[in-house]
């Protein structure tokens, strides 16, 4: 049964330069795991566009073909490398995990 895998994350910075930084800088690592752990079927990453003040800041959006191939993706050492940078610049998250 394949799972999907969405993460929200609010960003720490209070300014909006260094929360756009920081964006960018998540969705270029996230996206660049695609071409390293070969569990990922699918990955796309989204920044808010739309209500800053109430909306979360980036959207990781990923299928995996189950949830040991997902727990391959999550204990993978050039995931572990994003996720260390991701929660040095982030101030909440939130996951689900759910069949599809």
């Amino acid at each position: 049964m394949s799972i999907r895998h969405i993460v929200l994350w609010k960003l720490a910075a209070d300014d909006a330069d260094t929360r756009a930084l920081h964006a960018e800088q998540i969705a270029d690592k996230l996206l660049a795991l695609r071409e390293v752990v070969t569990e990922i079927d699918h990955i796309e990453v989204g920044r808010n566009v739309v209500n800053p003040q109430s909306n979360w800041d980036v959207a990781l959006v990923s299928e995996f073909a189950d949830a040991a191939a997902l727990e391959r993706y999550q204990v993978h050492p050039a995931h572990q490398e994003v996720a260390a940078f991701v929660r040095s610049v982030v101030a909440e998250r939130s996951c689900v995990d759910y069949p599809f």
